[in-house]
């Protein structure tokens, strides 16, 4: 497990894109945080990291947003409102064994669906008085994602 302390936005969406370029297809990446704790711009950033042309948005009403114009797709999940279940009608494990990367928010709702290797990241926000800082508890589930968190900087 790692923690990086993040200062501002800019440093988050960076976070993102470094993370981006070692990504491949079948990776499911984890957010956790409360609301306005950077999971969205964490998003930013890994889409641009992979080339994402489009504006990212949070798929909190539509529950999956879909961006297929970069290195690899990008399925961005936000699963808050399957927290009575739901998982298996979204077809998620087609997601997670796809040819993207998924990026799931509020993912202990659908934790049975999740696969054995994913990348978690735990967005808490450290502001006092309208401040950006955040830090970021990034950690590998499973073998996959260990070199990539060890060599996170």
């Amino acid at each position: 497990m790692k923690e990086l302390k993040l200062i501002n936005p800019d440093q988050t969406m960076a976070l993102g894109q470094q993370i981006a370029t070692q990504l491949q297809a079948g990776d499911v990446i984890v957010l956790n945080g409360d609301l306005g704790a950077g999971k969205t711009t964490f998003t930013k950033g890994l889409a641009q990291g992979l080339g994402v042309q489009r504006v990212i948005k949070s798929p909190t009403f539509t529950i999956i947003r879909e961006y297929l114009d970069g290195r690899l797709p990008l399925y961005h999940m936000d699963v808050y409102r399957l927290e009575n279940g739901g998982g298996d009608e979204l077809g998620l494990d087609e997601y997670f064994d796809g040819d993207g990367v998924s990026v799931v928010e509020w993912a202990q709702f659908v934790e049975e669906d999740l696969p054995t290797d994913y990348l978690s990241i735990t967005f808490t926000r450290q502001d006092q008085s309208g401040s950006t800082v955040r830090v970021a508890e990034i950690k590998a589930v499973g073998e996959r994602f260990q070199a990539l968190v060890a060599g996170l900087a």
